[in-house]
Formats: C-alpha cells, structure tokens, sequence
C-alpha cells in the first residue's frame, strides 16, 4: 500500500511520486520509543502540481478545501500511533478520504416550493387552537361583587 499508487476511486489514482513525506518525533506517550523513533507523518500532496486530476476536479478539491491548502499543498498529520508504518497508512488513507470527499458533486438545490393551501389552514388551525388554549388559562374577572 506505501509503496503503490493511491486508489482514491475506479477513475482515479494518485501518483506515487506526488506525494511528499515528512517524518518527526511524536509527543505523548510511548516511553523511550518516543524520544529515538520519527514516528509522527506528514504527508503532503501537491494539489496545484498534480498531473493525476483533470482541471475541473483540481479546481472543485481547491474551492472545497481552500482553508486547508497552504502553498498550495493538502498536508494531513498522523502521529495517533507508535509506529511510523501505521501512521503512514492513517495519512494515506485520510487523504484518500478527503479527496473522495472533495470531489462529490454537490448535492442538487432543493426547488422552493409554495405551501399548500392545506397546509396554510393547519397552520392557522393549530395557531387558533393555541391562541384559545392561552385564553383559557387567562383569569376572568368575577361579576358575583
């Protein structure tokens, strides 16, 4: 899987070699493998660069994600666990994820539609009741005195 291309979906695949790793030393716990082993990832996908989206798809990934993009770049960060393996492999698999989540097409806007009269009567009906509820609840003057 590291060493392959990124199946991101059927149609598309992320070249290898359009990814950039960057490894440190991750903080929290895990004793003295913490303080020797690089095991916190940074991987780094060129999105401006890349010859593996076509424009329309690379314009909807920077619209989509224009707050995560700097210089261009897409970074995910995984340190979540004590190997530099897996967390290369969280990272793939993140970024595959935040790509097939950029490149959904929008969902269709919803067509305004007028309310129908039945439903503007129960409206009003429903309103009517409760404005009648609250009046019953009101004290009444007495006329007994």
């Amino acid at each position: 899987m590291l060493d392959s291309d990124l199946v991101i979906n059927s149609r598309l695949t992320l070249k290898r070699s359009e990814l950039s790793w960057k490894f440190s030393r991750s903080s929290g716990a895990g004793g003295q493998n913490v303080n020797k082993v690089e095991t916190a990832v940074e991987l780094s996908w060129n999105l401006e660069d890349s010859e593996s989206l076509g424009p329309f798809r690379k314009q909807r990934l920077l619209d989509f994600y224009r707050t995560r993009i700097l210089d261009g770049c897409l970074r995910i960060s995984a340190s979540e666990e004590r190997s530099q393996y897996q967390n290369r492999q969280i990272a793939l698999k993140r970024l595959g994820d935040l790509i097939r989540e950029g490149i959904k097409s929008p969902p269709p806007k919803r067509k305004e539609t007028r309310p129908t009269r039945s439903s503007q009567r129960k409206r009003v009906d429903s309103k009517k009741k409760r404005g009648e509820l609250k009046k019953g609840r009101q004290s009444r003057k007495s006329y007994d005195d």
